[in-house]
Order: structure tokens, then C-alpha cells, then sequence
């Protein structure tokens, strides 16, 4: 390659760099503006820009080819718009090519907000800024990471944006009410359980996917450390498992999930034995238990899991029907 055409080639991954931290600054700035209710929708979409643009200055600088391309011969045709321009890889593509730095768990974040921005795109959606946040929070983080390990530390956004604060508490009950909002359009709901559900418990549980961040209320025991607001602490660490019964330790957990049949021999093994297949096929079916709403089970890959919930469920209707299935 001659010199032109290195210097060419930087250049390029340059300013695709600097358009990727205006756009991820952007989109930080904009989720944490108060006067702003369309947040997340916006967030997402910014985001998913910024993680283009860094993607792309990578493959730039590693001189692999991010545009959509035929083959003929030796010869490459590039595919173009309407108007002629070049088709560039979307962010998926970049996700799923060979050649890409970005770790499986990272990755799982940015495909589920793509899935999400695919859900969004056409309809206008509400009450998820919170509900997602979790989620978000990793995005900016894995992105600060990405951008300062793939271009240099002076790359990243850290020290411009150091922590979101968000100038509301939450009580036991109210996250209860959070985490069972019914008004989360279905779409989504069935989106998030359909996403979930396929990831494994160490890839749901990853703070590449989702960073929770536990806050504790503390009295300062000795002068200048009132002004400590965070304090990041590991659940298995001594504070964790000893933290005072005053406050509670969140974790979300992934859901154990049951097929029909283990729903069915478990009311066997419990004396039920007259409980079969088909009684708890038209028990389902009589209550509409699908129902996402309900929150009962999950369908995942075109096989439907029940929850815990629906266990208990079917246990109480045996024991009020003892005599028909014992």
C-alpha cells in the first residue's frame, strides 16, 4: 500500500472514529435530558449508529472489505443505493463476520438492541427507559471499552461522561412494579422473554449484557467520606453477604423454565397420578395461559416453556380436583 493510500485509509477511520463518539455522547446525552420523553427510541438508534462507525473504522484500518459486494471473477461489483452510493455493512453484519473484535457477550447486548430498535422502528412505545436501563448502561460501558481498546485511550468517552444520575429512589414495591409492568407494549414483552429466554444463565447474567449496579445508603463513620456517593462492592465479597437487613440486595435471575411433559410427571411424582397430558392441555387452554400478559411461560425457538408460576398453578387445581386425579 503506498503512503497516499495509508494515509488515506486513516484518515477515513479517523473521522468514522470521531462521528462514533459524537453519536454514542449523543446518545448518553439524550437519554439523561429530563425534558426529553422519547428517550429511549432515540437512544437505541443513536447507539446502534455509533457501533456502526466504530465497526467500520476497525474493518477501515484492517483493510477487510465492509461493503456489500458481488463477486465476478476477479472482478468485485460493489452494490449501490438508488442514488448510487455505496451499500456498507449494517451493524449485524459487522456483528456476524469472522473477523469481528467484538466478545459473545457484548455482541448479545447490541443484537438485542437491534431486535428492540426492529420492534420500535414503526410504533411509538412507552414506559421502557427503566426497564432497560440495565441494558443501556452496558451499551455505554462496552462501548467506552471497545473504542479505547481497538483506538487508543485517548479514544474514549469516559471523561466526558462519568456516571448517569437519575434523581428518583425506588422501594421493594415499587421495583416488584417495575419488573411485572403490563403496560410494556406485547410486542416488546414478547421481544425481551423471546430473547432471554434463548441466552444462557452466564450469558444473561454478564454485565456485558446488562450492568446492575447495586446503591447502598451509607453513613460516612469518619470525615470526607460523605462525599463517597457510589461504592461498587462483589456480590460474593464479605460487605455483600453481610450488608445490613435494612437494605436488600437485587439480582435478577434468569427464570427455570418446564416443558409440558416435566409439568405433567411432576404432578405424577406428587400423587397425582391420573393427571395426564391432555388434562393439562385443556387446563391451559381453558384459562388462556399463553397469554403473555399472564407471564406464565415463554415460548422460545417454536417450543413453549412454562414458569414456576405455572407449577404452582397446576398444583393448586390438582389439590382442588384430588378426587379426579389421585
Amino acid at each position: 500500500m503506498t503512503n497516499s493510500r495509508k494515509r488515506r485509509v486513516g484518515s477515513i477511520a479517523d473521522e468514522l472514529i470521531h462521528k462514533s463518539r459524537e453519536s454514542a455522547l449523543a446518545a448518553v446525552q439524550i437519554f439523561n435530558n429530563p425534558q426529553i420523553g422519547f428517550k429511549s427510541e432515540i437512544f437505541i438508534v443513536t447507539m446502534c449508529i455509533a457501533w456502526t462507525y466504530l465497526l467500520h473504522a476497525y474493518y477501515r484500518k484492517q483493510r477487510v472489505e465492509y461493503r456489500y459486494f458481488k463477486q465476478s471473477g476477479s472482478r468485485k461489483i460493489f452494490d449501490r443505493t438508488k442514488a448510487g452510493a455505496y451499500k456498507y455493512w449494517e451493524l449485524e453484519r459487522c456483528l456476524n463476520t469472522d473477523g469481528s473484535p467484538i466478545a459473545k457477550d457484548t455482541a448479545n447486548n447490541l443484537r438485542f438492541l437491534i431486535g428492540l430498535r426492529h420492534e420500535i422502528e414503526h410504533q411509538m412505545t412507552d414506559k421502557i427507559d427503566d426497564y432497560l436501563s440495565a441494558r443501556f448502561q452496558a451499551c455505554c460501558l462496552n462501548f467506552n471499552h471497545y473504542v479505547k481498546k481497538l483506538f487508543g485511550n485517548d479514544k474514549g468517552i469516559d471523561k466526558y461522561l462519568a456516571f448517569s444520575l437519575q434523581f428518583s429512589s425506588m422501594n421493594e414495591e415499587q421495583l416488584d412494579i417495575l419488573a411485572s409492568d403490563t403496560d410494556i407494549p406485547k410486542n416488546i414483552q414478547k421481544f425481551i422473554e423471546g430473547f432471554d429466554g434463548a441466552l444462557s444463565d452466564p450469558e444473561y447474567n454478564s454485565p456485558q449484557f446488562a450492568y446492575r449496579v447495586l446503591f447502598i445508603a451509607k453513613t460516612a463513620n469518619n470525615k470526607g467520606q460523605a462525599d463517597k456517593v457510589i461504592e461498587f462492592i462483589k456480590p460474593d465479597s464479605p460487605l455483600a453477604q453481610n450488608l445490613n437487613t435494612t437494605y436488600v440486595l437485587y439480582k435478577d435471575q434468569e427464570k427455570t423454565k418446564y416443558l409440558p411433559s416435566k409439568i405433567v410427571s411432576t404432578m405424577n411424582d406428587e400423587g397425582f397420578t391420573k393427571f395426564t397430558m391432555h388434562n393439562h392441555t385443556e387446563l391451559w387452554k381453558s384459562i388462556n395461559a399463553r397469554e403473555p400478559n399472564k407471564r406464565f411461560g415463554i415460548l422460545v425457538e417454536k417450543t413453549w416453556y412454562w414458569y414456576d408460576s405455572w407449577l404452582q398453578e397446576v398444583r393448586k387445581y390438582c389439590k382442588a380436583n384430588k378426587n379426579l386425579y389421585s
